[in-house]
């Protein structure tokens, strides 16, 4: 799990770093329109939409990548607990037993 703080550290400082960028665009996109000036505006819009789909086009891209992430991170979980309960069938059974104990003694004290 250490292994992935950088990359989480990474993404985070990018996406910051997107989102700084495209505040700044939009920002001067409204100090142009105070301006007036079709040729500003419309340069400084055009400006404004590039950088937005290419933000969204990062954010897509990274939301894919965490959710690949995620998805084999767990299934890399839950076959290491199938393997386990393969390996140790009677104690597996020994811990479903205590824990379905407690949640009767904890059901039944309501």
């Amino acid at each position: 799990m250490a292994s992935r703080t950088p990359h989480v550290d990474e993404t985070t400082r990018q996406l910051k770093e997107d989102l700084q960028h495209l505040s700044h665009t939009i920002e001067e996109l409204v100090s142009a329109t105070a301006d007036d000036s079709r040729g500003n505006i419309k340069e400084l819009r055009e400006r404004a939409e590039k950088r937005l789909k290419e933000t969204r086009q990062r954010l897509e891209a990274r939301g894919e990548r965490l959710y690949g992430e995620a998805r084999d991170s767990i299934s890399h979980q839950v076959d290491s607990c199938d393997r386990y309960v393969h390996e140790n069938p009677w104690t597996s059974i020994g811990i479903g037993a205590i824990l379905g104990m407690i949640i009767g003694m904890l059901i039944g004290r309501r």
